[in-house]
């Protein structure tokens, strides 16, 4: 649950300063609502209804503290890779597959490994949460919602952002990987 606040915390005042930058290109699809749905879902509604109730409790298993500590590192990773996607995107990040007034190719960072960082936090994040919740849906709801999201998502925001900044994306392809560095 500290991990869940703690995300919100982290997006919460880019939120905030998203909401005065003019969108020019994009906007909320149906697959893109279902994905964000999804990884909501996954990632933090099924995990923090296990965690208040202990539903479904048929699917616990044992908690080792090796686990427990594996998640926590993995989850403190996703949320360091998550704040620094936002710093870096600053008045270009968007909740929904947006291209915003005077957007830039953001390369700098965690985008200077990867081109899609913040996907690459929920995945850590879902890998997090199934080390730290003893419970085999509850924890690997996460990595579900995530893929759900990323197979949704990753393409068309990768044309969106060929269509808008050209050769310069294409290039920054080229020089990247999606979401693990070296390898995809």
């Amino acid at each position: 649950m500290i991990g869940l606040v703690a995300w919100y915390v982290i997006r919460y005042p880019f939120e905030r300063r998203a909401r005065r930058v003019r969108i020019v290109a994009g906007g909320r699809s149906t697959s893109d609502t279902v994905g964000l749905a999804s990884a909501l879902l996954g990632l933090a509604i099924l995990p923090g209804f296990y965690v208040a109730t202990g539903v479904p409790a048929a699917a616990d298993h044992p908690a080792s503290v090796w686990s427990v500590a594996l998640g926590t590192i993995i989850f403190c990773s996703a949320l360091w890779i998550f704040r620094m996607s936002h710093k870096e995107l600053g008045r270009n990040w968007s909740i929904t597959l947006e291209i915003r007034e005077r957007h830039e190719l953001v390369s700098a960072g965690p985008y200077a490994l990867v081109r899609h960082p913040m996907y690459t936090s929920f995945l850590l994040m879902g890998l997090g949460q199934l080390f730290l919740l003893p419970n085999w849906v509850a924890g690997i709801s996460g990595l579900i919602g995530f893929a759900v999201l990323f197979l949704l998502r990753v393409d068309k925001e990768e044309r969106m952002m060929l269509e808008n900044l050209g050769s310069q994306y294409r290039a920054y392809m080229e020089r990247t990987k999606r979401i693990f560095p070296y390898l995809y």
